[in-house]
């Protein structure tokens, strides 16, 4: 029998209305200071339909930051922005994640005015996005290991800043090639203390960050994405399986909120990871599948996750549960006007009552 995908979830404390998530999706809106603003919060609020939101890519530092206009939260502003977003999604009866990303060695000067940090001195292949156009990567700072603990408090007071906007959680970013991503990959992570080398090292201060915001603000509010063996922003792992296996197993004690999985192309290390995690999965198609109600519903029924995640069909389409729910057609995204610009492209896509 077919679970039904539209009835309420209870993800711990947090009664969802469905099973479909709202996946992070970067829009390059942040306003002054970084911090969301009255348009960003319309955005969020036209899509609280979702059971669960999870909201665009959020530096934790200033150095944090990996590309233009994308929101903070590690300033009081933008704490006061984010919690027009929360009462927004909250007035409309929706439950919000703010998604923590440290965009380590995806940056550039040129957007933080400091030089990126990694786990080593390894360049991105190929160019960013910057306020002067298309840059080549610069060389990261490796980072020290008596620097770790800072890095890992600035994760934990973005948390505390997350809930103090009135944001219901955080995810952690350790998918798509970000700081937290480049720690377990061996070829960002070329480390030779205890923090690289083999699979349960590189795994460790992933662990660290979770642990330590868990305890900061409760596991059932914490919740973690991983991309394995994706190789997204000059990412390639050699041994997936034993580092997610080992990742894993350092996360399953936490009781995190959930686990959210993103395939990699051509693989198929998901399902063995949502089998391993005791736990919630979320589970994602990524780039590499289509994000469809039948998608999700093979998903779900197939024991891959507990609740599917959507992304660009949730940028077009703020009402997109309720048109899968009754077959509706979908709007066309509009791709040129998915990062930066206005309410363009952004919430002036139209619902089916309109």
């Amino acid at each position: 029998m077919s679970t039904d995908l539209f009835a309420p979830y209870q993800l711990g404390p947090f009664t969802l209305q469905n099973r479909f998530v709202m996946a992070p999706m970067t829009r390059n809106r942040a306003g002054e200071g970084t911090a969301p603003t009255a348009l960003n919060a319309e955005y969020y609020a036209q899509r609280a339909g979702a059971g669960l939101i999870i909201t665009e890519g959020t530096q934790p530092s200033a150095v944090g930051q990996g590309y233009p206009n994308t929101p903070g939260l590690h300033t009081d502003a933008q704490v006061a922005g984010w919690r027009l977003v929360a009462d927004a999604v909250h007035a409309r009866g929706g439950v919000v994640f703010a998604q923590l990303m440290h965009a380590g060695r995806i940056g550039h000067t040129s957007i933080t005015g400091q030089r990126s940090v990694a786990p080593s001195p390894v360049t991105t292949a190929g160019e960013v996005f910057t306020p002067e156009g298309m840059q080549p990567f610069e060389e990261p700072r490796e980072l020290a290991t008596d620097e770790l603990p800072g890095v890992v408090g600035e994760f934990v007071d973005a948390a505390r800043r997350a809930r103090e906007a009135g944001l219901d959680g955080v995810e952690l970013h350790a998918a798509n090639g970000y700081l937290l991503h480049q720690f377990l990959a061996d070829n960002t992570n070329v480390r030779t203390d205890a923090y690289g080398g083999s699979p349960a090292n590189r795994a460790r201060f992933v662990v660290e960050v979770a642990t330590a915001v868990a305890e900061a603000i409760g596991a059932e509010r914490v919740g973690i994405r991983v991309s394995p063996g994706g190789v997204f922003n000059d990412i390639a792992e050699t041994e997936t399986e034993a580092t997610y296996a080992a990742l894993v197993e350092g996360l399953d004690p936490l009781r995190l909120a959930y686990l959210h999985i993103t395939e990699g192309p051509e693989t198929s290390f998901g399902e063995a990871i949502a089998k391993q995690f005791t736990g919630v999965v979320i589970a994602s198609t990524g780039f590499t599948g289509a994000s469809t109600l039948e998608a999700a519903q093979h998903a779900v029924d197939s024991g891959h996750g507990d609740l599917f995640a959507i992304g660009r069909d949730f940028l077009a389409n703020p009402d997109l549960v309720e048109r899968l729910r009754v077959g509706a057609p979908l709007n066309e995204q509009r791709q040129d006007l998915f990062y930066g610009g206005g309410a363009e492209g952004y919430t002036d896509y139209p619902r089916l009552s309109a």
